[in-house]
């Protein structure tokens, strides 16, 4: 290897330098708490699964995208995970009899994908699970949604940052019949739905076409696919944007006003274009965006009340999100959510950093020392380095963001040493059997919701 090292992180990877895995833990962090406090459980999985496993749900097609591979000698073949919802069905479905329902887990692990690295988008990523099975009622999406708000809110986002764009797929459905469109094309109309933003609307036009529509019914599906109507939309409202009846149009409505009621109204939009594009979901879907949708979707989930069934369990209802840490990290640094030291003042503190003036005596002391205040539960650190100069191993304490320097100097004769409060710039002589009162951590600040 050349000297420097001439080898790199495989493309679309990255490595986690102190600081940066300091936000991957500031976020997960918010993820995880967010989960906590809405009563989630968390859960893992393998990293690679049976290649089957992600074939039944999205079909032969997504062999491409995956990371695959077949053991030596063996005969099964492989994939390294790229979502968690399969290994969250078979999970359930392995043990549906014995789980008190509704259940609700959430996991953090580590996905890959085998396609072309672009912003937003890499092929190894962290992302956020959040899934509950077996409650019917909207509550069960209303709690979903709440789980990730919060953790946006715990991040310092706020609705001029974000915003979650809901919408229903049976209602969307309903819509796309009332313009003409046959139940066994439903599926094609929402993928084209789902592609809208990245097509030429001539194209979108001609795709339209395709579906059967005439032409003043291809206007109202490009209509439809642009419609944005507000949070406190009725069933009536919606009913009318859509061209379908008010009944059709109740799920959307309730979901609404499910969310209203829950103070997560200011969040939300209603976005009759938001279909996602898996053929999985079966009601209620979402995105979150940034708000001025420069960016990808932070997040992106909904209902898939038959999935569990794809994998041998019973029919239960479920709904869940994933997000991902890339797009939702982009964010965060264009909008001053995160420090502009990389993630350095993160890092954890440390509540003491000893510091011999020289003796031998102290020298020789500090080992005892640091593991007589770690047993305290205290963050501690020595130089490693030869110097006695106080002075250059005052600034080393300082980089390393320490609140107390504890100097072993001539008053050690006298069994005391110095206490220097670095974010005061006082200084006191203790006794040495004081010393752990003295540097005591003080009490966590409570974070925000």
């Amino acid at each position: 290897m050349a000297a420097g090292g001439s080898h790199q992180a495989p493309k679309g990877t990255r490595d986690f330098y102190p600081e940066e895995m300091a936000v991957r833990r500031h976020i997960e962090s918010a993820w995880r708490h967010a989960s906590v406090i809405h009563g989630f459980e968390e859960i893992d999985g393998p990293t690679f699964e049976h290649l089957s496993l992600y074939t039944v749900k999205s079909g032969e097609g997504i062999v491409n995208e995956l990371f695959s591979f077949r053991r030596a000698g063996g005969e099964d073949d492989y994939a390294l995970r790229p979502e968690f919802t399969p290994t969250l069905a078979r999970m359930v479905a392995a043990r549906a009899g014995g789980l008190a329902m509704p259940v609700k887990w959430f996991a953090i692990p580590s996905h890959f994908r085998a396609e072309r690295p672009q912003r937003g988008r890499l092929r190894e990523f962290i992302q956020w699970n959040v899934d509950m099975v077996g409650l019917e009622s909207a509550q069960a999406d209303v709690d979903v949604l709440s789980t990730a708000v919060v953790a946006m809110e715990r991040l310092g986002l706020s609705p001029s940052d974000v915003r979650v764009r809901l919408s229903h797929r049976g209602v969307v459905g309903a819509a796309l019949i009332a313009l003409g469109a046959r139940a066994d094309q439903l599926a094609e109309a929402f993928t084209l739905l789902d592609r809208r933003e990245k097509m030429d609307p001539a194209d979108f036009g001609a795709r339209s076409a395709t579906l059967g529509l005439g032409a003043g019914a291809a206007d109202r599906f490009a209509a439809l696919a642009k419609a944005k109507l507000p949070m406190e939309s009725d069933a009536a409202a919606i009913g009318r944007a859509l061209g379908c009846e008010s009944a059709a149009a109740e799920p959307l409505a309730e979901i609404a006003r499910r969310l209203r009621e829950a103070g997560l109204g200011p969040w939300c939009d209603i976005d009759l274009g938001i279909v996602r594009g898996l053929a999985y979901y079966t009601g209620t879907v979402f995105e979150i965006h940034e708000a001025s949708g420069a960016e990808r979707a932070i997040a992106g989930g909904g209902r898939y009340d038959r999935l569990i069934e794809l994998f041998g369990g019973p029919s239960l209802p479920a709904v869940g999100f994933g997000m991902g840490d890339v797009v939702l990290g982009l964010v965060l640094k264009d909008r001053g959510k995160l420090p502009p030291d990389g993630g350095a003042s993160l890092l954890p503190r440390t509540d003491v950093f000893l510091i011999s003036a020289g003796a031998p005596e102290a020298e020789a002391l500090i080992p005892s020392l640091a593991s007589s205040l770690r047993a305290r539960g205290l963050h501690v650190r020595h130089t490693y380095k030869t110097t006695r100069n106080v002075g250059k191993l005052l600034s080393e304490a300082g980089k390393c963001r320490a609140r107390f320097a504890v100097i072993l100097g001539a008053e050690l004769a006298e069994g005391q040493v110095a206490v220097k409060d670095l974010d005061a710039g006082s200084q006191t002589v203790v006794p040495l059997a004081d010393l752990p009162a003295a540097v005591v951590a003080p009490p966590a600040t409570p974070p925000n919701r």
